[in-house]
């Protein structure tokens, strides 16, 4: 059974997907938290009705010749923003606030352990139903 053609589960992989990828991008935040410069990053919001929206198929380059520079894949379906409304800056014009960042990790670890949660029930719930809970 492919559990990933069910739109709850569907949705659900996609929430995962977007909160490993948060997860990525705060924990570079905090890594370059002494950077001269560097100004953090997060994703997007996730809109719950573009998450309803049946994914666009996209169109990819591909290399026709072997001159051709071959085309880099996107590691993240997500799209990164700069975070603009920093409201402490050093010195050296890092604009990372630890305690800020950690905030939001702990904020992005309990939305993923909640969605683990559901994960995990939903699948047992379907177990149930087919007589598999033993």
């Amino acid at each position: 059974m492919d559990l990933s053609k069910s739109p709850i589960f569907s949705l659900m992989q996609r929430r995962l997907g977007w909160l490993t990828q948060r997860q990525s991008v705060l924990a570079h935040n905090i890594a370059n938290a002494d950077t001269p410069n560097y100004k953090p990053k997060d994703l997007s919001k996730q809109s719950f009705q573009r998450m309803l929206e049946t994914p666009r198929t996209s169109i990819s380059m591909a290399q026709t010749s072997g001159a051709h520079i071959a085309p880099r894949e996107n590691k993240s379906a997500y799209r990164q923003e700069v975070v603009k409304d920093n409201y402490e800056s050093a010195l050296a014009g890092n604009a990372v606030v630890l305690e800020e960042q950690l905030m939001k990790v702990s904020e992005t670890q309990g939305a993923h352990t909640l969605a683990t949660n559901l994960y995990r029930k939903h699948v047992q719930m379907l177990k149930q139903a087919i007589g598999r809970d033993r």
